[in-house]
């Protein structure tokens, strides 16, 4: 389990090593080094999703790690409460980024092995905090350094704490 501890409120979000390894990993990675810590959620969309994880406070980009397989033919859907790997139009483009389905997005979902098709790897769900996330999908945003739908009061992850299972999964690979 990790919870975000925002200034919003607690948000905990359970992984899936088993249909997403080497996402839940990447995850996983980054929120135990404490970088989520002190980022801010620079994109929220009602009626679709809300996403963090690359950016501090003042729209400041953070330097992460190498991109990722896509694993979004791994059958979990975009739906309310599932969390996903956010990328650029390349499919194998996740580092940091991930966002929260504050909809059903199905027209996220792995279609197919091509550019258009690939779709977007859910990972994990929210497991408990969704009324700080519904929360969040009602702020009011703007257009800001080049980027758009950005809240005009910050939202921040002001800590990240991780909680380990019996047994910690072993690092997967990366791309």
């Amino acid at each position: 389990m990790i919870v975000f501890k925002t200034n919003y409120g607690d948000i905990t979000i359970e992984l899936d090593f088993d249909k997403a390894p080497v996402s839940s990993a990447n995850f996983l990675e980054y929120a135990k080094s404490g970088f989520y810590d002190n980022t801010i959620f620079h994109r929220v969309i009602d009626n679709f999703m809300i996403q963090g994880g690359g950016f501090e406070s003042g729209l400041v980009h953070k330097n992460n790690g190498k991109p990722i397989i896509n694993e979004a033919d791994n059958g979990l859907p975009n739906v309310i409460g599932s969390v996903a790997m956010a990328r650029t139009s390349d499919p194998h483009s996740a580092t940091s980024q991930f966002f929260i389905n504050v909809a059903d997005n199905t027209f996220l979902n792995h279609k197919g092995k091509s550019a258009q098709g690939w779709g977007y790897a859910v990972f994990g769900k929210v497991t408990a905090g969704m009324e700080v996330v519904n929360k969040i999908k009602q702020c009011r945003t703007t257009s800001k350094s080049g980027h758009q739908d950005v809240p005009v009061d910050e939202i921040i992850i002001t800590a990240t704490t991780v909680t380990m299972p019996e047994a910690a999964p072993e690092k997967a690979t990366q791309k």
